[in-house]
């Protein structure tokens, strides 16, 4: 099982303000995007934990710009998972692109932390495929 996913993305003009800059609150749609394809590549997508009944609403959410990105870079987004228990999961991101000496530079690092609900909105345990499967990719270090 991989311990972290690597997802490249491409800015989009429209992520961008008047001067090229990527609005803010767009890294986090690329994270998210970032934190499905972890899930798929720990054998299971968020169609199967909704179908499982169980829900990843984001509780918390963080992040520490570093750099700009700018429209049509090519970024990369490495997902982790930070920390797991019960009824939460904490997923890690840094945000980078290539410079022109091949050296990533990190544009950002985040964090978001979710709790597992049915669609009640109660909390629940993590069924034991799932829980498994994540356990196995908790981060140790970057």
């Amino acid at each position: 099982m991989p311990t972290s996913s690597r997802t490249t993305l491409r800015v989009r003009y429209a992520e961008t303000d008047q001067m090229g800059v990527v609005y803010h609150a767009n890294y986090f749609v690329w994270f998210e995007i970032a934190r499905v394809e972890l899930l798929r590549g720990l054998g299971f997508s968020y169609k199967e934990l909704e179908a499982d009944d169980c829900h990843l609403p984001v509780v918390e959410a963080t992040c520490r710009y570093r750099a700009p990105a700018h429209y049509d870079e090519t970024l990369s987004v490495e997902t982790r998972i930070a920390a797991l228990r019960n009824s939460l999961v904490k997923f890690a991101y840094r945000l980078t692109r290539e410079a022109a000496d091949d050296l990533p530079v990190l544009l950002a690092e985040a964090e978001t932390t979710h709790i597992l609900v049915d669609g009640q909105m109660k909390m629940r345990r993590l069924p034991d495929r799932y829980a498994a499967a994540l356990r196995s990719a908790v981060l140790k270090k970057w």
